[in-house]
């Protein structure tokens, strides 16, 4: 899908090379992320496929067509593009600043329209949003916003430079979330620049680890860098305990169900369907099967969820702080789906592992 060959760049008054001999494929239907620390040309890179930035020699392709004799105005609409901040135009109504590139492209209004509310609805936006301007809106919204209008002409290649750094981490979590579920569905060829190797290796099917002068210090999928970096200089980049980083890029959703005691409206404390992790401790569900509190001889304790979207190293660290050692795995419902403990983490590591061994 996307092709660099021998790709060199050096800027004006700078005799340090910004990329050196870069040489990469990013396979179709695939979310690459670029990492490295600053001033390694992994943003250089990104606006090169663009054509933002031009190489000095070397040659860039999309889809087998070489971008030095393309027509770039053809080349940028097979492309959505998604800067450091949402840069939203703030004269513009959000309606607006999804509709820029369809407009551009001479779509009518009824398509324009319908193509504003599929996207509201695949970005999980409320559709009270679009009379809004972005001044209006949270950090998270114009996140939001800012990936809908990149998809707006439905481009088959998603540039996204730092996407979630200006965020809170709270909904910076949720949002790499989205974006993983937006690509389960789309399967988009998505490069994205990170400076965080946690959300690289959360997101990417592969990474390109960048270091100084823009040489490509190892090009892999997650696993295999965690299990065998190509050098000192990628070992100390990914820093220490790389099992925490492999819970990372795991989800709740990933883990086998395992249950508790449950105690329902009949008030007859029953045992699940599947294996359970403890008799200790009772759970209480609602009349919907809603979690509601611990039951532990006679007195009621406050119940820890895991939503299936987190990451199982933040379950891991919130098990650190919860008396029963036990989460509640919950649906996107809210209703009760299982129970999780550090045992569980544990085996689910070692299967990730064996299986990425046998791999």
């Amino acid at each position: 899908m996307i092709r660099l060959e021998n790709i060199k760049k050096t800027y004006p008054g700078n005799a340090k090379h910004a990329i050196s001999s870069l040489s990469m494929t990013i396979k179709e239907g695939e979310l690459c992320t670029f990492v490295g620390p600053s001033g390694c040309g992994k943003t250089t890179t990104l606006r090169m496929i663009n054509q933002l930035d031009k190489p000095d020699s070397g040659e860039v392709y999309i889809q087998g067509q070489a971008l030095s004799s393309a027509d770039i105005i053809q080349v940028r609409r097979k492309i959505g593009f998604v800067m450091q901040s949402p840069a939203l135009f703030p004269h513009r109504s959000v309606a607006e600043n999804i509709a820029t590139v369809p407009r551009l492209l001479g779509w009518n209004k009824r398509a324009i329209s319908a193509r504003i509310d599929e996207l509201v609805a695949l970005m999980s936006l409320d559709p009270l949003v679009l009379k809004r301007y972005p001044h209006q809106l949270s950090g998270g919204q114009q996140s939001r916003v800012s990936i809908a209008r990149a998809l707006a002409a439905d481009p088959p290649i998603l540039l996204m430079d730092e996407p979630f750094a200006a965020i809170d981490p709270v909904v910076r979590d949720r949002l790499q979330g989205e974006l993983l579920a937006l690509q389960g569905r789309l399967h988009k060829t998505i490069i994205l620049v990170t400076h965080d190797i946690n959300e690289a290796i959360r997101l990417g099917d592969r990474i390109a680890i960048f270091q100084q002068g823009g040489r490509l210090a190892q090009f892999d999928a997650p696993d295999n860098i965690l299990a065998h970096p190509a050098s000192d200089f990628v070992r100390d980049f990914i820093g220490p305990e790389p099992n925490l980083k492999r819970l990372g890029m795991m989800r709740v959703s990933s883990l086998p169900r395992h249950d508790v005691l449950l105690l329902r409206s009949d008030a007859k404390p029953v045992a699940g369907e599947y294996p359970l992790l403890s008799q200790s401790y009772t759970l209480v569900l609602d009349a919907e099967g809603r979690p509601q509190h611990w039951l532990d001889r006679g007195n009621l304790a406050p119940v820890r969820i895991a939503e299936e979207h987190q990451s199982l190293l933040q379950v891991y660290n919130d098990l650190l702080d919860v008396p029963q050692g036990l989460m509640v795995r919950v649906t996107s419902l809210g209703q009760y789906a299982g129970a999780i403990d550090s045992r569980l983490l544990s085996d689910a590591l070692n299967r990730h592992q064996e299986l990425t061994r046998h791999d």
